[in-house]
């Protein structure tokens, strides 16, 4: 049977109508029978097997795909692989603007488990704060120039591999080359005139000893900020409304772009090295290693933040002056947030074989990754006009240690049994920022200098220090104000304004919210696999894992492959699945402070295994579960070679974050009765506590999902060659249970429409002596968007209104010529149509953004580079 994996494949309509279908054409049965003998090792401990021969769907690209891609951060070039994979860009999301966020068959990236080498990667430090909390591995620091192919398990497989790899498997195998090497330098920008990117990316391989090698890769990259925006004009603040003095001003607002809030990509920088070593000790024992160096840095924007805002708000001094931030910004500000992170790993090991029967990898590995915040370009309020405008939030960082031993033991010709164990240790440190990050200044509470006295209503009247500051000129006016609708005297005077606390857009971490979150595990796992006849192989496997944060875990697997005919089988594959959760997702901790009454009120994310969230009803987090399910048919007609692959996933306790819960010392507040919880509970510091919310196992979901993939090559008879192929995937998740006790109206349906359901690739390759030409469609099917500003039910609550988005076709085009058999030059575009989704119509991005910017579907435009590459 034949190789059933992605190609991607350069072409072009016209370049294929040159060739002339007027030639005679053949079928290249050669290269298909090639892909045939391709093995995988991915699923399969036991021993390597061809695509068409493993039990479950799996795609192998190699390193001239992959180098084919127009991409450098390797998040992008998965997704044009592998329709089931997507990334977003998010341009106001904290963390996640530097490490993107990622899902595979609609999970989130840490249900997907993420190999180098067959050895786990180890997770980034960013745990996305709300949602499900993802914490994953960050396959950025990964330079595609130290790949030599990529396997992508489409199915879950955590009876093999252990926690996380409920969506699948991706492993990244290694360059192994002991010489010989390339160089290439890429240069791009969009269409709009922005964004432009260099990267610079080579390999080099050296001998190691007499049959040893040493594969090094590295990379340089370089991108400039995008911007897809309108200014910022909206029904509580317009700039196009203000003074033209303030208009002029407002120009410097942000750090980047012509808008004072730009929606685009951030700026980026990354310098990533990643080596590869072998070296055979006898015939039957070799020493390995491997691992990486990273360092990248970007920056991107908040909101903008304008006068009256609650930021940007007059204040009193201790004189009896008055400062306003627009001293400092006088066009208001829009925070800039940067983050440096750094990534490095060693992995290491020997393996061999016993005997002929019994095979063997011992193996260890370390991985370090830390985030370092940097807020510019905004204020600690609280802190009036001593406030900087730069601020260190503080830092993430998230260690791994792992001990691992794999044997392989040869039973019969027919069966074979593969067993192991492991140990690992994880750590997650929250490092606090600088004092001004976090400090509550004189202006977090209401009069802070004392110069108005405490008599109710308009009879109030100034202090013995009021009246020196008003002696001395100051317009001081202690009883200032007016009676709202509900009787109660609101005072004007800036002297009873009250502003946050903290670095304005991410308050940093303080020393009561840092600290250090630690566990240990080890696993046992069995793997039985029989060849029962030529044509029918069955497997089996079980895994026990044991944390010493929870209960341990027992997960098994059973799966088939059945030749019916020597061009078509069928296979399939039922296994059960845990996500153990991460001690970033148990122990992180996102804490702003505000004093309203003139004491500290802390409001966010707090452990869901500490006091305060266990007062208020949570409970320690246990692993998400799931049942997979999954039936496959492998075919052949002619020329043409496909997979169809149906699959069910069944989540049961996902993680995600609950709606705040508010805490009040107010006994006629609804919520008095929480803040009356955290005190029963001894819980210190109750009173400063003003909302609460946490990670709960929330609600059970089910996906269901088919991946069709189709390959044909052609021969034409004037030497040329075109290969064909087409990858499509339907993904379809719903809630099993009810989760209105987590999502509102919006979320909840949005968590199931506003993904398309469809996405497709479809690609051709034509290659004629030194030309070959590329043409991909990039499709996603429709989706539908939701906001809750529609008219109000009976019950007061607004209704959603609607959004639909039509499918989008993105076409990517290049060309290459190959100069000799070193140098080769490609140029071309993605997105040459300058495709856009359709603009926000329900008014649920505001701010200037005009496309829905957590789409999957790329909202940046065309792109056109140039790419030399240089082969030795």
């Amino acid at each position: 049977m034949t190789q059933f994996k992605s190609h991607i494949l350069p072409i072009t309509i016209a370049a294929v109508c040159a060739q002339g279908f007027a030639a005679s054409t053949v079928f290249a049965q050669d290269a298909a029978n090639a892909a045939l003998e391709e093995l995988v090792v991915t699923g399969n401990r036991a021993k390597p097997r061809t695509v068409s021969d493993s039990p479950v769907p799996i795609d192998v690209f190699n390193s001239e795909q992959i180098s084919s891609v127009s991409y450098t951060d390797t998040n992008d070039i998965l997704q044009t692989l592998v329709p089931s994979y997507s990334v977003s860009r998010v341009p106001i999301g904290d963390g996640a603007t530097f490490i993107r966020p990622a899902s595979l068959r609609g999970m989130p990236t840490d249900k997907t488990l993420v190999l180098v080498n067959g050895k786990r990667r180890h997770r980034a430090a960013l745990v996305e704060i709300g949602g499900s909390g993802t914490q994953g591995p960050d396959v950025a620091t990964i330079p595609g120039s130290a790949l030599q192919t990529v396997e992508v398990l489409r199915d879950g497989a955590a009876a093999l591999y252990g926690s996380d790899a409920i969506a699948g498997v991706i492993n990244f195998i290694l360059k192994d080359n002991s010489e010989g090497g390339s160089l290439s330098v890429d240069y791009g920008e969009y269409f709009e005139g922005d964004g432009e990117s260099v990267t610079v990316t080579g390999n080099i391989g050296l001998p190691l000893g007499e049959s040893g090698f040493f594969s090094l890769s590295g990379e340089y990259s370089s991108s400039d900020f995008t911007s897809r925006s309108e200014q910022y004009c909206e029904s509580w603040f317009c700039v196009s409304d203000q003074s033209a003095e303030y208009q002029a001003a407002a120009a410097n607002a942000s750090l980047e772009g012509d808008v004072v809030q730009p929606w685009g990509a951030p700026n980026t920088e990354a310098t990533r090295l990643f080596f590869n070593a072998g070296l055979p000790l006898t015939d039957s024992a070799e020493l390995y290693a491997f691992g990486n160096y990273s360092e990248s840095e970007a920056d991107g924007g908040f909101y903008y933040r304008y006068p009256g805002n609650g930021t940007i708000e007059d204040l009193r001094n201790a004189d009896g002056t008055i400062y306003s931030p627009l001293d400092k910004f006088p066009g208001g500000f829009t925070p800039r947030f940067f983050g440096e992170v750094t990534d490095y790993s060693l992995a290491g090991g020997i393996k061999g074989e016993f005997t002929s029967e019994l095979s063997y990898d011992i193996s260890a590995r370390y991985g370090y990754d830390e985030i370092s915040y940097t807020l510019k370009n905004t204020i600690n309020p609280s802190l009036g006009a001593a406030s900087p405008t730069s601020f260190k939030p503080g830092d993430l960082s998230n260690e791994e240690i792992q001990l691992q031993a794999d044997f392989v033991y040869l039973i019969s010709d027919t069966l074979a049994m593969s067993f192991g164990a492991s140990y690992m240790e994880e750590s997650y440190d929250i490092t606090g920022g600088d004092e001004a990050s976090y400090e509550a200044g004189d202006f977090a509470q209401s009069d802070p200098f004392n110069l108005c006295n405490e008599e109710e209503g308009p009879a109030r009247t100034a202090t013995a220090a009021g009246l020196a500051v008003i002696a001395g000129g100051s317009s001081l006016d202690c009883a200032a104000g007016a009676y709202d609708d509900n009787g109660v005297y609101q005072y004007s005077d800036p002297v009873y304004t009250a502003v946050g606390v903290g670095s304005n857009g991410f308050p940093g971490y303080s020393p009561e919210y840092s600290g250090t979150y630690e566990r240990d595990s080890f696993a046992l796992y069995v793997d039985l696999e029989k060849d029962v006849t030529d044509s029918l192989l069955v497997k089996g496997a079980l895994r026990y894992e044991d944390y010493s944060d929870f209960d341990s875990e027992l997960v098994g697997q059973v799966a088939m492959q059945y030749d019916v005919t020597d061009t078509f089988g069928i296979r399939g594959s039922v296994g059960t699945g845990f996500r153990a959760p991460t001690p970033g997702q148990q122990g992180t901790t996102n804490v702003s402070t505000r004093l309203p009454d003139g004491q500290p009120v802390a409001t966010g994310l707090f452990p869901a295994s500490g006091a305060v969230a266990q007062a208020l009803g949570a409970s320690d987090l246990e692993p998400e579960t799931s049942t997979n399910f999954t039936f496959g048919m492998t075919g052949e007609a002619g020329p043409v070679s496909w997979t169809l692959d149906f699959y069910r996933i069944e989540v049961q306790d996902r993680t995600y974050a609950i709606s705040t819960l508010g805490v009040s010392t107010d006994p006629a507040s609804e919520d008095y009765a929480n803040f009356l919880a955290l005190e029963a509970a001894g819980v210190d510091g109750a009173n400063t506590i003003g909302g609460v919310f946490y990670f709960a196992n929330a609600f059970d979901t089910v996906t269901n999902g088919i991946d069709f993939v189709a390959t044909m090559p052609l021969e034409w008879d004037n030497g040329g060659l075109t290969d064909l192929s087409l990858s499509v995937n339907y993904n379809q998740s719903e809630f099993d249970s009810d989760p209105s006790e987590f999502l509102n109206i919006e979320d909840t349906y949005d968590f199931e429409n506003m993904i398309p359901e469809w996405r497709g690739v479809l690609s051709a390759r034509h290659t004629m002596e030194a030309f070959s030409f590329l043409v991909r469609a990039n499709v996603y099917g429709s989706y539908t968007n939701s906001n809750n500003n529609g008219p109000d039910d009976a019950e007061g609550i607004a209704t959603l209104t609607y959004q639909e988005f039509d499918p989008i076709v993105q076409f990517d085009l290049e060309g290459s010529y190959q100069f000799n058999d070193n140098l080769s030059l490609t140029v071309g575009g993605r997105n040459i149509f300058d495709e856009y989704p359709e603009e926000d119509e329900i008014g649920d991005y505001c701010c200037g953004a005009k496309y829905p910017t957590d789409t999957i579907v790329s909202w940046q435009g065309g792109y056109y580079f140039a790419r030399l590459n240089y082969d030795f």
